[in-house]
């Protein structure tokens, strides 16, 4: 979409940028001396049959579904989930429904249509200025839906097989497009077994379900800190690969209707679940027991980090006499040693990044092509929030930390 035609959009805020002045590397692709650029957190497009193409036949019954009701509406429907109002009926003068979507402009229809193929999510990728994308699910993101564990596995691992007949052909595309297996760690039988094929594979890390077993806490849900996952911790960090915990993948993140609600759950349903599984492999002594895991929040921001690290810290001290294990070190030390969040926009956390020594923890992303992330501007995206840091945190947070802490190499 032409910046003219932007410019009287609701999207026309993308553009505003600074510009790159005292920059010695941009992102921008026109830079002869471009920074490596990793988007952290990018999405497939998914065809609407990748879980049929792909799961074991005795599941396809049990599948998300689009569901048409007697007044005309049609709505989506998964195990785990509240039905979600796609369309609705038709008005009773015959006029069309409106659909899910209908106050898009032009280039919120261009997101929802990109990415559908690999060759023109690549051309979108280098004119975004990105080298190297992670790719984490869209439709798929309901894989984990539902509360039974072993068929959350079966959804896991049929997009797992739709991603490397993807992506994986042809090298993952000179090591550009590279997803992450999709793990129901519920089933732990099934998730050790899918770890052992990614690894075989080339995938360079996993994501987990903020939530072993999908769906509202409970007194006695299994947990991240059950002794049982001791097997699966191993095996990753054997396989050497990376943990990652994305946002809307542990529960419902639609938990709220009404005015509001839009907001509401993107805030407090979906982005805010990322943080508990981590401080689970904390606080439980995971990450202590298993140095050489790499474990990080995605698409749910830094702005907390600061905050996350001294809360922590604080509730083990205060509370020592109820602690256990006992760690070597606080909280906040092993997320500075092994853990990462991502982030698209988020000026409050950069802002704060260098002050607390955390630049070699955060990993910026673009989202592509979700409406909450910064392509196809993410020039100018980047050109407002870092002008503050140094050219040296500029070139980790775009790239170089994504390539230590994925085993990346770096190309630029």
């Amino acid at each position: 979409m032409a910046a003219v035609e932007i410019a009287h959009s609701p999207n026309a805020w993308r553009l505003k940028t600074p510009g790159p002045n005292g920059w010695d590397r941009t992102l921008r692709a026109d830079d002869p001396h471009k920074l490596f650029v990793v988007s952290a957190d990018a999405h497939a497009n998914e065809p609407a049959t990748y879980l049929v193409d792909h799961i074991e036949p005795q599941y396809a019954h049990r599948l998300p579904r689009i569901e048409r009701r007697d007044d005309g509406s049609e709505w989506f429907v998964s195990e785990g989930n509240a039905p979600m109002r796609v369309k609705a009926p038709p008005a009773p003068d015959g006029a069309a429904a409106p659909v899910v979507g209908s106050r898009m402009d032009a280039e919120d229809v261009r997101r929802s249509l990109a990415g559908r193929d690999v060759v023109g999510r690549l051309a979108d990728e280098d004119a975004d200025g990105v080298d190297v994308e992670l790719i984490f699910p869209t439709k798929g993101l309901v894989c984990w839906a539902t509360p039974d564990p072993v068929f959350a596995m079966a959804m896991c691992r049929a997009w797992n097989r739709w991603a490397y007949a993807t992506f994986g052909a042809d090298g993952w595309h000179g090591r550009r497009t590279l997803p992450l297996a999709s793990i129901a760690a519920g089933d732990l039988d099934g998730a050790l077994a899918e770890v052992r094929w990614a690894a075989e594979r080339g995938f360079v890390g996993v994501c987990l379900g903020n939530s072993p077993v999908y769906g509202p806490k409970k007194p006695g849900n299994l947990e991240y800190n059950d002794p049982r996952f001791e097997r699966l911790w191993a095996a990753i960090e054997d396989a050497d690969l990376t943990i990652t915990f994305h946002v809307s993948t542990g529960r419902d993140p639609r938990a709220v209707t009404g005015d509001g609600g839009a907001v509401v759950n993107y805030v407090c349903h979906s982005m805010e679940t990322t943080i508990e599984p981590l401080v689970q492999l904390i606080a439980s002594g995971v990450l202590e027991r298993h140095p050489r895991l790499r474990v990080g929040l995605v698409e749910s921001g830094i702005g907390f980090v600061p905050w996350l690290l001294e809360t922590m810290d604080y509730a083990y001290r205060a509370h020592h006499f109820f602690v256990r294990p006992q760690l070597k070190e606080l909280p906040s030390t092993y997320f500075r040693r092994q853990c990462f969040a991502t982030f698209q926009e988020d000026h409050a956390g950069l802002a704060a990044v260098e002050a607390n020594a955390l630049v070699d923890n955060v990993l910026w992303a673009n989202d592509y092509p979700h409406f909450e992330g910064s392509w196809p501007h993410s020039a100018a995206s980047v050109e407002r929030q870092m002008a503050h840091l140094s050219n040296a945190a500029r070139a980790k947070i775009l790239g170089l930390n994504a390539a230590r802490i994925f085993k990346l190499p770096v190309t630029r």
